[in-house]
């Protein structure tokens, strides 16, 4: 909600959907790799859900058998290109999915071990300094809800990986910052930015 906020744009009455490239994805410790030419570069942490079986019309007091597990998402942003793209009605596709601008991990937890309800705190840092400072219950629409409106429309396959929003406090980073995106009870993952 906070994120909406700060954005000054209003809050979405229904979830805001974009997809991210597969080649975008990278592993824990794995570096960022920042395109000077692009402009602002910002990361954006959220808590992520992995699909464990085929999901269509889910409703959602049954959501939870549909997800495997939890981890960490860096949603990575080119904001230059993406202010560009939606100032001439362009999908944010772009922006959104260059090579590695997806760190994902360290790992997943179980679905077991995670309450989808449970306020989750969550921290960026980004050379120590600390960025985003939120929790889960800030989400705008929490994940049952998630997992519901999405399958109403699209099928979701086992392996599907589904963010569900950034907290305020976006800023951008450059070459030679260390961030770290850390999750309560999912762990710390961190991802250089380099040329």
């Amino acid at each position: 909600m906070e994120h909406a906020r700060e954005g000054n744009v209003p809050i979405p009455e229904e979830p805001v959907y974009f997809e991210k490239a597969v080649s975008s994805i990278i592993a824990h410790d794995q570096p960022v790799i920042y395109p000077p030419h692009l402009g602002r570069i910002d990361p954006e942490i959220e808590l992520a859900f992995v699909i464990g079986k085929r999901a269509r019309g889910v409703m959602e007091a049954e959501a939870r058998a549909f997800i495997a597990g939890y981890t960490i998402l860096n949603d990575v942003t080119a904001r230059d290109l993406q202010r560009k793209d939606i100032g001439n009605r362009h999908p944010w596709y772009r922006s959104k999915s260059l090579d590695t601008f997806c760190p994902v991990g360290p790992w997943m937890v179980t679905a077991d071990e995670i309450d989808p309800q449970e306020a989750l705190m969550i921290h960026l840092r980004v050379n120590g300094e600390v960025r985003q400072n939120s929790s889960t219950r800030y989400l705008v629409f929490n994940v049952p809800t998630l997992l519901c409106r999405i399958s109403e429309l699209i099928t979701l396959e086992p392996g599907d990986i589904v963010s569900t929003g950034t907290p305020e406090g976006v800023a951008p980073v450059y070459p030679g910052d260390v961030m770290e995106a850390e999750i309560e009870k999912i762990g710390i993952l961190r991802n250089p930015v380099k040329k």
